[in-house]
């Protein structure tokens, strides 16, 4: 009886020691998560868009319509003008499937519990000066790419980092951490947490076994994914568009049927956004925010959301087709337009519209995240707003997945110098797929967040080293853009 008392007082105490252990690291990843994108990170994430803008003098901004009306002419669903392996049109999807996920949905949600509704102002600000992050670090991926063993092109910032930097040995050394948190960084924030919401999801909504949904998207991933660029961007190139239309029309629909509390909503999203104040809710909630908080979540789930200055974009970026490389910057561009200002804004514009930000459950929790979304939608929708949420959670994630494998891919080929083992690299990401699906992540999640900021370090510094020849690249191709518009001015004479 003893040496059983024993033993069992030996087995308790190896548990609560494993448990504090767990909590001791857990903790540890926490606070490192807290400093990295603490203010040092969201200064310098911002502080070079600022500084490449200004260099550029706001070329960005100043081209803006241009980008936009290439993205969507015919010319760049094809693949007729200069190298590359997919269309212009196809990269940005494919680039667009990786930053167009949950941080539309429940990163919105998060920011304006966390920060207020002001911290919308911050993630349009962070978007704004991302514009000429995501173009510049593009543009660079385009034109520094190689082609593989394959015939295939291999670019992205790590390839820039080599091979445009002066200093060989330093753009070796930073091209080789970018890779290898790219990498890490695909199986965390573009796998397993992805997988995660879409399972939760689907349980949520539809009652369906994380299990079963895992064997499902674990499947589908495969099949897709097997098929390397050509099969993803594919997909992605009919996904990203319908699932963004989808969302956005169902997004206007709640502002609409809200229409008279849309002009409060927007003066408590400025007000807040400069002035800070709490936030009472229909049911006895109160959030209480500050300049600084509503800024630091705006941009913090901004940059998330869109990924500029993290230099993710630039390796779907640099499979495209294109005669010039700052053509292509300036197309890839309009994705931090697309994912911030048009979805973020919708999502933020619905909660702040319906005002439900500030109340609380059955159970007396405030409402975050993606049940604060689903409140808002179903503030007007009724049960059919939980629904089309849970939808768009499913697509923007699974639409994640594909555009990251891309990426992680591409990261995992630089660091063993060769494209032979990206189908191993294909099938082990199908399969991590699975179990992101059917295990608890807030541990991967810090991870994903940490992976990703140490991502957007090396990317940051080798911007701001390339600041000089971004600005020359762009002052040399802007008489081009002059002159295509002069081109499209008489086109539209003759045609009158």
């Amino acid at each position: 009886m003893k040496f059983f008392q024993l033993f069992s007082a030996f087995f308790i105490s190896e548990k609560i020691t494993e448990v504090k252990f767990m909590e001791t690291i857990s903790q540890i990843i926490t606070n490192i998560d807290t400093f990295v994108w603490g203010p040092v990170m969201l200064i310098l994430l911002v502080g070079t868009g600022i500084f490449l803008t200004f260099r550029t003098k706001f070329a960005a901004w100043r081209n803006l319509s241009y980008a936009l009306k290439s993205v969507l002419s015919k010319e760049a669903r094809t693949t007729k003008r200069g190298d590359g392996d997919v269309s212009p049109f196809s990269a940005l999807m494919t680039a667009l499937a990786a930053t167009i996920g949950t941080g539309n949905i429940i990163g919105v949600a998060t920011a304006m519990f966390a920060g207020g509704p002001g911290a919308l102002v911050w993630m349009w600000v962070s978007a704004c000066f991302g514009l000429t992050s995501k173009f510049s670090e593009c543009m660079l991926s385009i034109k520094y790419r190689t082609i593989n063993e394959k015939g295939e092109m291999s670019g992205g910032p790590m390839y820039t980092m080599r091979n445009g930097l002066k200093n060989k040995t330093f753009g070796k050394v930073l091209g080789f951490l970018f890779a290898l948190f790219t990498v890490l960084a695909s199986f965390g924030i573009g796998n397993m947490t992805q997988a995660n919401s879409i399972s939760n999801s689907i349980h949520e909504v539809f009652g369906v076994s994380t299990t079963i949904t895992g064997i499902i998207i674990t499947i589908l991933a495969l099949v897709i994914i097997l098929g390397g660029i050509t099969s993803i961007s594919k997909i992605s190139s009919v996904v990203v568009p319908g699932m963004a239309v989808f969302y956005v029309i169902a997004g206007i629909i709640v502002i609409l049927l809200n229409i008279q509390h849309v002009p409060a909503g927007l003066a408590q999203i400025f007000v807040m956004a400069f002035h800070p104040q709490a936030i009472g809710g229909g049911v006895m909630g109160v959030i209480t925010v500050t300049v600084m908080n509503s800024i630091r979540y705006g941009v913090a789930r901004g940059v998330f959301s869109n990924e500029a200055g993290l230099g993710s974009a630039a390796i779907t970026a640099a499979a495209a087709t294109t005669d010039d490389p700052v053509r292509q910057g300036y197309i890839n561009m309009t994705g931090t337009f697309f994912d911030t200002i048009v979805v973020c804004t919708i999502t933020g514009l619905a909660i702040a519209s319906s005002g439900v930000l500030g109340t609380c459950d059955s159970t007396g929790a405030a409402l975050q995240g993606v049940q604060l979304t689903m409140a808002a939608f179903s503030s007007v929708l009724g049960p059919a707003g939980k629904y089309l949420v849970g939808i768009g959670i499913i697509l923007f994630a699974f639409s994640t997945i594909l555009g990251w494998e891309y990426h992680g891919e591409k990261a995992f080929e630089y660091l063993f110098q060769s494209h032979k083992y990206n189908m191993i690299y294909r099938i082990i990401f199908s399969l991590v797929v699975f179990i992101g699906a059917t295990q608890t992540l807030q541990l991967v999640w810090d991870l994903s967040d940490i992976m990703n900021a140490l991502m957007a370090i090396p990317n940051l510094i080798c911007l701001l080293l390339m600041s000089k020849e971004v600005a020359q690249e762009v002052n040399r191709f802007q008489p081009v853009i002059e002159k295509e518009k002069a081109m499209g001015k008489i086109k539209v004479r003759a045609n009158a």
